[in-house]
């Protein structure tokens, strides 16, 4: 017990770097297995549509002021950031598409770079058409209420949207074959540290 608690030792390191040839079996045996659950439970395909955001801080604060600018952006970031979920969104898309509203909300959905420039509008399913559609439909519904809450004073005026993909949109596994087959040989080399560094060895 107490061998398992030691620090390695020299010899330990040199058994190590000695057992090379059981890192590369090892090394490919991972990658076989985390190719086979790639294929056995194959992640869901996630398509992206694209909405540029611009803030226009030249008109909207036209004086040097760092920490007014600052201010807004933020302020306006998280309106918008709100919106992308808003229930009138997510009610539109459960109705058109027949996803439960918390499974739009849960995996199905996801939103990247709520900055200024461009908004990502991510969407999963084991469907690539359904994924493309469902991505699209929710930038063009955001850019959709935006305007209308623009329009009604409650988001500054000087924001603008315009959604610059929602055709043709890229679609791909929301997770490569490559992330399985790394994971798959960093998680059976990890082991194998394990085994040749605390396994004690027979005595010869």
């Amino acid at each position: 017990m107490n061998f398992l608690f030691t620090p390695p030792s020299l010899d330990d390191i040199i058994r190590l770097l000695k057992a090379w040839r059981f890192w590369v079996l090892g090394a490919m045996l991972g990658a076989l297995i985390g190719a086979a659950v790639y294929f056995i439970a194959t992640p869901p395909y996630r398509a992206r549509a694209t909405v540029n955001v611009d803030f226009n801080l030249e008109q909207a604060w036209p004086q040097d002021t760092d920490r007014q600018q600052f201010y807004y952006l933020e302020r306006e970031a998280r309106k918008l950031e709100e919106l992308a979920w808003h229930d009138e969104i997510m009610s539109r898309l459960s109705s058109e598409f027949a996803f439960p509203v918390e499974d739009l909300r849960g995996e199905t959905l996801q939103l990247s770079q709520p900055a200024e420039a461009g908004w990502h509008f991510y969407a999963a399913d084991n469907d690539p058409q359904v994924a493309a559609g469902l991505a699209s439909a929710w930038a063009e519904i955001f850019v959709q209420l935006v305007q209308a809450e623009i329009d009604a004073g409650n988001i500054n005026e000087f924001v603008k949207l315009e959604v610059t993909q929602y055709d043709n949109l890229p679609v791909e596994r929301s997770i490569p074959l490559s992330g399985y087959l790394l994971a798959g040989s960093v998680g059976f080399l990890t082991f194998a540290v394990f085994v040749v560094l605390f396994i004690k060895p027979k005595d010869k």
